[in-house]
């Protein structure tokens, strides 16, 4: 079985949208694409929405992605925000379910722990160790597009790690595997 694929990464926003697509070869991600929506001079919030729904389509339908992760919405004091901001993750979702692409969330914190090591990282050292992964001299420096890319491989993290996972067939055979993971 192949686990060649390619997982699209957003940042959903209604403001900025950024969005990344990892190409996934032989457990091996490559940046395949990225950008960000810019809906800053667009005043009507519908039509913010629906700029959001056709550019993630376009997206999907250009590059083929066979997994959507999207960044979850976190409880912050501006419940405005955050009712905007679940209507961008919304509409990127259905735009995914338009096309039949299961859909993964991360909380930001996952995120920024599956990257960095910590919860607590910056936008910036997100975007530093991303591009030292990566091996890129011109990484984006739009922190959405970043934030995007950081997603997709939050996700191929996610996924890789319980495929090279161990298996157990008994508690035994756990605790032979795993010895780190026992308390004495």
């Amino acid at each position: 079985m192949s686990n060649d694929r390619i997982i699209m990464g957003i940042d959903p926003g209604t403001n900025l949208m950024g969005y990344g697509l990892i190409r996934v070869v032989n457990r091996k991600p490559e940046i395949l694409v990225s950008g960000v929506l810019d809906l800053k001079k667009i005043g009507d919030p519908y039509i913010k929405l629906q700029k959001i729904f056709q550019r993630t389509l376009q997206v999907i339908d250009e590059y083929h992605p066979d997994e959507l992760a999207i960044e979850s919405q976190f409880f912050g004091k501006n419940i405005q925000s955050m009712l905007k901001l679940g209507r961008a993750q919304g509409v990127a979702i259905a735009a995914a379910l338009q096309r039949n692409i299961p859909i993964f969330e991360y909380a930001p914190r996952k995120i920024k722990l599956a990257i960095t090591g910590t919860g607590t990282a910056s936008k910036e050292q997100l975007a530093v160790i991303l591009q030292r992964y990566f091996k890129m001299k011109d990484f984006p420096q739009n922190p959405d597009e970043s934030d995007a890319i950081a997603i997709a491989l939050c996700h191929f993290f996610q996924d890789n790690a319980l495929v090279t996972a161990k298996k157990s067939s008994s508690w035994a055979d756990f605790v032979k595997n795993n010895p780190s993971r026992v308390k004495k």
